[in-house]
């Protein structure tokens, strides 16, 4: 039987329509059955985003991909059993070229960062989370919607509970722990590599493990590992369901459920800041926070 959190509250600070299912979606699905009332806050519309799924990628779907990416989010919300805000950003894009082109005008890796916390501080206020998880300072990629998220949920964090920073957005909330997704991590990955060769199967990691450069300290920065496994199985319909983005014959089906279970049953995240005594390592994003 999942136990009763009834009471807590998580938010989870992403970039674009279809992070909340590919990062941590697990988690949020065992924490919902939990109890938990868990809160997604979406930067943007994801409107600048390709086409990943080769049988989406028609005209008609491309002339109304922010609309399609909406209608996807609302599928994998219900899906996940969530609440869900747009902060109502535009879409950065992902910069090709080198040198690399300026980013569009107005999109939101070139809003103020002191400017694009404030919906997050406002939301942050009014749902009043005792986690917070987003993306570490390196974007967990270098999308630069995934890195601008990074800094404004750390900004919105710090000041959600102070009153004298933005006085108009609402009463002061202090968020208990703020945690950084590691779920794509390395060892991870070699893991999963390695058991499926054992199996004499093909491994949809061989290519990026080789070009993936050990850091030993930036892995050693995973503090806290949710066991998950009973959910995966919900996480992968929610990740269907951005069917703009998510090939169900792609690299994110490649491997089978069995093989992550028993290999890797957890997702992954550091422990940035905890205003409750903390013990790491951790396998709960609520440990030290009191029942409410």
């Amino acid at each position: 039987m999942p136990l009763d959190r009834a009471g807590l509250r998580l938010m989870h600070v992403h970039a674009h329509p279809d992070d909340e299912s590919s990062k941590g979606a697990a988690s949020t699905a065992r924490y919902v059955a939990e109890g938990v009332d868990v809160h997604v806050a979406t930067c943007t519309g994801g409107e600048r985003g390709s086409i990943l799924n080769p049988k989406m990628d028609r005209p008609e779907i491309l002339a109304n991909i922010s609309e399609v990416r909406r209608q996807e989010m609302e599928r994998a919300r219900d899906i996940l059993g969530i609440r869900q805000d747009w902060l109502g950003f535009v879409d950065s894009g992902w910069p090709e070229g080198d040198p690399k082109p300026p980013l569009p005008e107005g999109c939101f890796a070139t809003i103020p960062v002191e400017e694009a916390a404030e919906p997050l501080v406002r939301l942050m206020r009014s749902f009043r989370p005792h986690v917070v998880t987003t993306y570490d300072e390196r974007g967990g990629y270098p999308h630069p919607d995934h890195v601008m998220c990074h800094k404004i949920s750390v900004l919105a964090f710090e000041a959600a509970g102070d009153p004298e920073r933005y006085p108009d957005a609402g009463e002061p909330w202090q968020p208990l722990k703020l945690y950084y997704h590691h779920s794509f991590n390395r060892p991870r990955m070699q893991a999963i590599h390695d058991a499926m060769l054992a199996h004499g199967l093909e491994s949809p990691w061989a290519e990026r493990l080789e070009e993936w450069k050990p850091e030993p300290e930036w892995d050693a920065r995973i503090t806290t590992r949710v066991p998950c496994s009973d959910y995966f199985g919900v996480r992968d319909q929610a990740l269907l369901a951005h069917a703009t983005q998510i090939d169900p014959d792609g690299f994110w089906f490649a491997v089978p459920r069995e093989i992550q279970e028993q290999v890797w049953p957890t997702e992954d995240f550091e422990l940035v800041t905890s205003h409750v005594p903390s013990q790491v390592p951790e396998d709960d994003l609520f440990a030290g926070i009191p029942r409410p």
